[in-house]
């Protein structure tokens, strides 16, 4: 469905025309204009008016309709195709959840495309329309706005992120709290969220630097104005700090799951060792036990008068002597 229709001329705004082809003719014909429309989640049928009217490439449309792309940019002949990841993370149950907004660029006019809940693309239309100076610039600074109210994000989720992780570090390193058997879950799942936020983050460093004019393509990119590539910059270069911290993430999140197994297994070791003290214990009186339940005839000591109770002394005399080897040692 679309969301909002709108022609911006000089940075202000002004009402959209009811047919999009009249829409397109007048901001063409007036210069310093542009028509700028919203969509969400739009079906195939509602898509294609504005396929037609603004002469978008199939292959773009379909994933646009589709969805489920990763973060990109590509040149058509007649538009540049963008898509973008927007994430945001709940804190009480550990989760990142990302959405999806496809930006269409072309000669005098902006298309929008957004799939999930997660998205800027309202905040930015609102703080682009009190600031007609940014707006004048027309379709690139909507396409600018977009991308860096999308990446300014990405560093709060970091945070947040980074936050999660150090309790996470102190819970697995805590002496009550480490040996959980739900811990190792709780880490594993936190490392699918910070790779769901990767999935985000990673991609959309080629795209940002083809615009700022840093990357390996650097041939001019269509519809975007070169005076723009300084702000794109900013923005790639608040993207690369992100994909930093993501990386960082991932590292430590892989290095307190190997401490926590190894936790377990010093633990597991050390049981066993208390499991060997106590069964090298419990040995001995039953050895001794073992021998005089042979019932021998020739075993002189059993007709002696101390037998019984120099047999029960030497067995508490071995018992204290082990028990004491094995402390001094730390199996106990």
């Amino acid at each position: 469905m679309i969301v909002d229709c709108a022609i911006y001329r000089d940075g202000r705004r002004t009402e959209g025309a009811d047919d999009l082809s009249d829409a397109l003719a007048q901001c063409r014909a007036g210069g310093h204009a542009f028509v700028w429309i919203g969509l969400h989640e739009p079906t195939e049928k509602e898509f294609d008016l504005v396929t037609e009217e603004f002469g978008l490439h199939p292959l773009a449309v379909e994933d646009a309709l589709k969805a489920h792309q990763r973060p990109k940019l590509e040149v058509y002949e007649d538009s540049l195709f963008v898509v973008l990841k927007p994430v945001s993370y709940e804190p009480q149950s550990d989760t990142v959840t990302s959405g999806e907004v496809m930006v269409f660029v072309g000669d005098s006019f902006v298309v929008t495309v957004r799939h999930g809940e997660e998205s800027p693309l309202k905040a930015v239309r609102r703080r682009l329309e009190s600031d007609p100076e940014t707006l004048r610039h027309g379709p690139t600074a909507v396409l600018y706005s977009i991308a860096d109210a999308t990446v300014d994000h990405y560093l709060e989720v970091a945070t947040e992120l980074g936050t999660d992780l150090e309790e996470l570090e102190a819970e697995v390193f805590s002496p009550q709290l480490g040996g959980s058997r739900h811990t190792a879950s709780r880490i594993y799942a936190f490392k699918r969220q910070v790779q769901e936020f990767r999935r985000a983050t990673v991609p959309l460093a080629v795209p940002l630097a083809r615009l700022s004019g840093s990357g390996l393509k650097t041939a001019e990119v269509p519809f975007v104005d070169d005076h723009a590539q300084p702000f794109f910059r900013d923005v790639n270069d608040h993207l690369l700090r992100v994909n930093e911290s993501v990386e960082s993430l991932d590292r430590l999140v892989s290095d307190i799951l190997s401490a926590h197994l190894a936790q377990m297994s010093v633990r597991q070791n050390d049981d066993m060792r208390k499991i060997s003290a106590w069964a090298a214990m419990a040995a001995v009186p039953t050895m001794i036990a073992g021998i005089y339940g042979m019932n021998f005839d020739h075993m002189p000591e059993l007709h002696w008068l101390w037998s019984y109770p120099a047999v029960i002394g030497g067995m508490a005399v071995l018992e204290i002597m082990l028990f004491r080897l094995f402390k001094r040692r730390g199996w106990l």
